[in-house]
């Protein structure tokens, strides 16, 4: 059996199960197989992909740096990024770390920006957010990065959000807020913040849908977008990374 897999924690969420499963279905492909495999440490993860024969696995919260020292070797944009969520592993057991976050995003993202989206405010520190702050940067947007715990300079805190919205237009949430489960019901807006029509809100969280964030957005007249776009079009990526020589 050919197995992929998907590992982080928690994995109740994940609809990447299904839609692997859907491909490998329509492309009759009856000897493969993806998993959830929902962990709480990297410690045995090599023996275990050796022994259930893996031949590449995707990576999500919290592994997609943590993941790093693992890897044999880091495509050049995984390591610009530093977060890895796709990780092949080839013929000779080798891991080679991929990013498909970024690219999925970028593809995303750029057929629903409009001239004054120009400036972002993203919402997260972790993984997802540095591989969305890479496209921010490589397609000449300027961003803050809202974090609990602001460290640098272009870093603001939660607080500081209502300061700053109504010349960001581009409001992007990389934080698993509002994921179903344990950040269930939660937005990383104040309730109390008003948008416009002139805001463009992204959401990566794609369960449930809408995510609370992106309710609150839409009710205030502002462009939303979901995660699953996002979702397919990495895993679709990912596929490709597994299937090149």
């Amino acid at each position: 059996m050919i197995t992929y897999a998907l590992i982080g924690e928690p994995l109740g969420h994940s609809f990447s199960q299904r839609y692997f499963t859907q491909r490998f279905a329509s492309l009759h492909l009856a000897n493969h197989r993806y998993l959830l495999a929902p962990i709480l440490s990297l410690d045995g993860l090599r023996q275990r992909a050796a022994d259930e024969q893996w031949r590449g696995f995707n990576v999500t919260i919290p592994y997609k740096q943590a993941i790093l020292p693992l890897l044999d070797s880091i495509s050049p944009e995984a390591q610009a990024i530093g977060a890895v969520n796709c990780v092949k592993i080839n013929a000779q057991g080798q891991w080679i770390g991929y990013n498909t976050d970024g690219p999925a995003f970028r593809d995303t993202l750029f057929p629903l920006l409009k001239e004054h989206h120009r400036e972002a405010l993203l919402f997260g520190t972790g993984g997802a957010s540095k591989a969305v702050a890479y496209v921010l940067q490589q397609m000449g947007i300027d961003y803050l990065q809202v974090s609990r715990q602001p460290m640098g300079p272009h870093q603001i805190a939660y607080s500081e959000v209502p300061q700053w919205v109504d010349t960001h237009l581009l409001l992007i949430n990389a934080t698993p807020l509002g994921t179903v489960g344990s950040f269930e019901g939660l937005s990383p807006l104040p309730s109390s913040l008003s948008l416009s029509e002139r805001h463009l809100c992204y959401d990566l969280v794609y369960n449930p849908t809408p995510t609370p964030f992106l309710a609150q957005a839409a009710r205030q007249g502002a462009s939303v977008q979901g995660g699953l776009p996002m979702l397919y079009r990495q895993a679709d990526l990912s596929w490709e990374l597994w299937n090149t020589l």
